[in-house]
């Protein structure tokens, strides 16, 4: 398996908040830049996502996907590649860590993709690396923001 890039970001609200926005499926289009559409396809008891559709556009890697997600209490979330028309792996996660007496949050988003066509590793790594970095300012921007669902 390919290795994983990974970074954090620290954000002015609590952790139960920003889960929230990460939750919203629907909305990610509006944040993400990469994410150009989002459908829930399934759901578990509790109402969470379990399997996203994803189309993404993040330069290098653009594919119409299905992400399966576990979530893991209250503050991680995992997904896993389902299926996908351009890539062999996409996992990854978000974990997030009360500061402050849980009044700001340390959010790490760990990801890994492998694409089915040949692709240098530091191709990949970049692209990893982008989609990360955008995907935490816009999460933080949007947290920040206050206009979560």
């Amino acid at each position: 398996m390919a290795e994983h890039t990974s970074s954090s970001i620290e954000i002015d609200a609590a952790p139960s908040d920003v889960m929230s926005v990460i939750a919203d499926f629907d909305r990610y289009p509006e944040w993400t830049g990469e994410v150009k559409e989002a459908e829930v396809l399934a759901r578990d008891e509790r109402g969470r996502a379990e399997q996203v559709r994803l189309l993404l556009d993040a330069g290098a890697i653009k594919d119409d996907h299905t992400l399966g997600y576990t979530w893991t209490g209250a503050n991680e979330v995992s997904w896993s590649l389902v299926k996908s028309q351009m890539l062999r792996a996409l996992d990854g996660s978000y974990r997030l860590a009360p500061l402050a007496d849980g009044k700001r949050t340390e959010v790490t988003y760990q990801l890994t993709v492998d694409v089915k066509i040949p692709m240098l590793g530091m191709i990949k790594r970049k692209a990893e690396k982008v989609i990360i970095d955008r995907a935490l300012a816009g999460l933080k921007k949007r947290v920040e923001s206050g206009t979560q669902a």
